[in-house]
């Protein structure tokens, strides 16, 4: 039993005392992240974005060498295309769940099952949580439009979940928008096995997420996230348009949002995107952030938002 009373079935199986995941976010969920998580126990990830590449997970990985708990890889489809190496480099470090989302070729699966590896993918529809099951894949992320970062924003959390857990056997994780334990009960009284959490927990102290970018999460209101693809244009990041980003609002969406033909050929524009990245300046560089980002008002340790978020959502289900 865990110690809060939120055991399930699949976070037993490995050996997590609490059914909660990191969301692998890019340039947040680094080693150090992912080691507090695997403390606090739960699952941490090491997250591979866009700019996931061998050298920045080697950089990682010594921080979870000597993990209290297991700790995962959650790695981009295209990233792992245009990067030789990478995929190798996380079976070689034997993870306790290799994550690959955001693409449709799921032959990577058996590739880590023969190594003996747990796999998961994010999913947005039934169809595609099929076909993620019928390829092997032992867990499903049923990512809702309301998470924060890339993702298909196509059925809220909730609605996509409860299609997922009818349509196919075996766990599945709730991700997207749950930023407090309301969130954690509601989506386990629903019947995931476990919770994905982004947003929640970029803020912490052990994250990698820039001080600007801190500054920006703690200041903003649920109200402050669009749905975008204005950065992955004015970085020329090759992100396939199904995935969006949702974002904190600020001056560059204001500018460009609606005008994502003019930003392609607009070299000042992605200048100043540049510039504003360098800067760390959130009034220009983007900033990840679901809709449960009001909820985030402090730099907390890993701990204490685990705790807190675990503990009230085991007494609110009477557990």
């Amino acid at each position: 039993m865990s110690e809060t009373g939120l055991s399930t079935e699949w976070s037993r199986a490995l050996g997590l005392r609490l059914p909660v995941v990191n969301a692998p976010m890019g340039g947040v969920a680094g080693g150090r992240l992912a080691a507090a998580v695997a403390a606090a126990g739960g699952l941490g990830m090491i997250g591979m974005g866009s700019a996931g590449s061998v050298e920045a997970l080697e950089r990682e990985l010594p921080h979870v060498a000597d993990a209290a708990g297991p700790v995962g890889i959650g790695l981009v489809d295209w990233v792992v295309a245009a990067r030789p190496g990478l995929f190798e480099l996380a079976l070689a470090a034997a993870p306790a769940l290799l994550s690959v989302s955001f693409g449709s070729d799921l032959s990577w699966a058996d590739r880590a099952r023969a190594a003996g590896i747990r796999t998961a993918t994010q999913v947005y529809t039934v169809d595609e949580a099929r076909r993620a099951r019928d390829a092997g894949i032992d867990v499903l992320v049923a990512r809702g439009l309301e998470g924060g970062g890339h993702g298909a924003p196509e059925l809220a959390t909730l609605p996509l979940l409860e299609a997922v857990l009818d349509a196919v056997p075996g766990p599945v994780l709730a991700a997207g928008g749950i930023g407090s334990a309301r969130g954690v009960a509601a989506m386990l009284a629903a019947g995931a096995s476990g919770v994905w959490l982004g947003t929640a927990l970029a803020a912490c102290a052990e994250s990698l997420l820039s001080p600007g970018g801190r500054q920006a999460l703690l200041a903003a209101e649920d109200t402050d996230t669009i749905v975008t693809r204005t950065f992955d244009v004015g970085m020329e990041l090759p992100w396939p348009q199904r995935f969006p980003a949702r974002v904190l609002r600020n001056d560059f969406t204001a500018r460009w949002h609606d005008h994502l033909g003019e930003l392609a050929g607009d070299t000042a524009a992605r200048s100043e995107l540049t510039a504003g990245n360098a800067a760390d300046d959130p009034r220009i560089a983007p900033v990840d952030a679901g809709q449960g980002v009001g909820l985030v008002t402090a730099v907390r340790p890993v701990a204490d938002v685990l705790t807190e978020m675990c503990s009230g959502a085991a007494r609110l289900l009477g557990r």
